[in-house]
């Protein structure tokens, strides 16, 4: 029986057009199997995992009393230094608050001390102590309600300050009184001592309540770009988390935003409470990225390794990336897996013409391929030739015409082509795609 003339033009042609190392056959049933050859090249490893990006710090101001918002004077966008003016408070409450230990300051420089008995004395250092504990107590808890950390650290630091400046003074009039009491001081001493603990009291309530409504002139807490309101979170992880994963020492609160869709600048004249966020600084003066490495890969990752980040707001754009920390405790996911913080410092980011990619904003999200370790001139062959059974890894080699499986112990893997460390030579035929089909001694294409 003669073949068909499309038949036989069906073998020619695949005959001429087949490579040289395809297994495929030009029969109805192509087969699987192909050979190749071992290789030698550069392998790497890859690590990818899941991120976003981040800013190196970001700053919420917030209002440290309760008042109006008399000025405001950046806008959004505006670029602004560290200790700027930004906005100024109105806060009667605290202006009314300086009026009354100011006049108090000054009675106690006029009146003095009445000069009298022990048992009086005793009494007015009674009352100048619990003036003063009323004094400190307001000013500490007024500070506590603060939500800007560093304004809160400071008016508690000058609270602390105080308390031990008049806690040395009482206790100088207090040993007064008692020498008074036991005939060895004088009542002049004895006024004197009370009266520079009556003196040091008014002081101190002066400066807390001046501290105050120093407060009410808000200034820039870093260098960066003015964005009006709070952090906003409309979408998860917050700015005020990417910060956080960026640099946990970053200045700045967590603070609620404006609704969608409406701005959250707060016009002058408004009312604002204590804690009330009035504008935000971003310093994107050198962006970052945050990513979750699971923990069956995190001990190949190390500080200084090089990775390359994928944006989906900038589809076909590669950016670089360096490995600057890698965190020690775990954080769990929502699935229930653990997973390490891994902080990278962005590069810059190319598309594959060579132009430059534009410069992300933070918490865009983004995947991070982190190049973990590398083999040069390594021998290597594709992923898909490596086989393993009965715990043994192995390849199938080309034995004259026939199958062998030979073991292998491999190196650096990467996602296509595996460093091979012993078992094999460059330069040796082997089985390539297939070789889950194939048996011992079995005859290769």
């Amino acid at each position: 029986m003669s073949r068909s003339p499309r038949r036989v033009t069906a073998l020619l042609l695949c005959l001429v057009l087949l490579p040289p190392l395809t297994a495929a056959s030009c029969g109805d049933e192509p087969s699987a199997v192909s050979l190749g050859t071992a290789a030698r090249g550069t392998v790497d490893e890859i690590v990818e995992a899941s991120g976003a990006v981040t800013a190196r710090a970001a700053g919420t101001v917030t209002s440290p009393a309760t008042g109006t918002l008399a000025e405001l004077r950046v806008a959004a966008g505006d670029r602004v230094r560290r200790g700027q003016v930004v906005a100024i408070i109105d806060s009667p409450a605290a202006e009314q608050r300086l009026d009354a230990v100011a006049e108090a300051r000054d009675a106690a420089y006029a009146a003095g001390v009445p000069v009298g008995g022990a048992t009086g004395f005793a009494a007015v250092r009674q009352r100048t102590d619990a003036q003063a504990q009323r004094t400190l107590t307001a000013a500490r808890k007024a500070a506590a309600e603060i939500t800007d950390p560093a304004l809160r650290k400071a008016l508690l630091a000058q609270a602390a300050a105080a308390r031990k400046q008049y806690e040395v003074v009482s206790a100088a009039a207090g040993a007064t009184v008692q020498a008074l009491e036991r005939g060895v001081a004088s009542v002049s001493e004895t006024a004197a001592a009370l009266g520079a603990a009556q003196r040091v009291q008014a002081e101190q309530a002066y400066d807390l309540a001046e501290a105050a409504v120093d407060a009410l002139t808000l200034r820039a807490p870093i260098s960066g770009v003015v964005q009006l309101g709070g952090a906003t979170s409309a979408t998860a992880p917050s700015l005020d988390d990417l910060i956080a994963q960026a640099n946990p020492a970053a200045v700045g609160t967590p603070a609620a935003g404006a609704p969608p869709g409406v701005d959250s600048a707060l016009p002058e004249g408004a009312a604002v409470g204590t804690g009330t966020p009035i504008l935000t600084v971003v310093d994107t003066a050198a962006l970052g990225i945050a990513a979750e490495v699971d923990e069956t890969d995190v001990l190949l990752v190390k500080a200084g390794g090089t990775g390359t980040i994928e944006l989906d707001a900038a589809a076909g754009a590669t950016y670089e990336a360096r490995v600057r920390a890698v965190d020690l405790l775990p954080t769990t996911s929502a699935r229930g897996g653990v997973s390490y913080r891994v902080r990278l410092t962005l590069g810059r980011g190319t598309y594959a013409d060579g132009t430059a990619a534009p410069v992300p904003r933070p918490g865009m999200s983004a995947i991070v391929r982190l190049r973990v370790r590398q083999a040069v001139d390594a021998v290597t062959v594709p992923a898909s030739a490596v086989v393993s059974r009965d715990g043994r890894t192995g390849v199938w080699i080309d034995r004259e015409g026939r199958a062998e499986r030979v073991p292998v112990t491999l190196g650096v893997q990467g996602e296509d082509v595996v460093q091979v460390v012993s078992g094999l030579d460059a330069g040796q035929r082997l089985v390539v795609a297939g070789a889950d089909q194939v048996s011992a001694g079995q005859e290769l294409p």
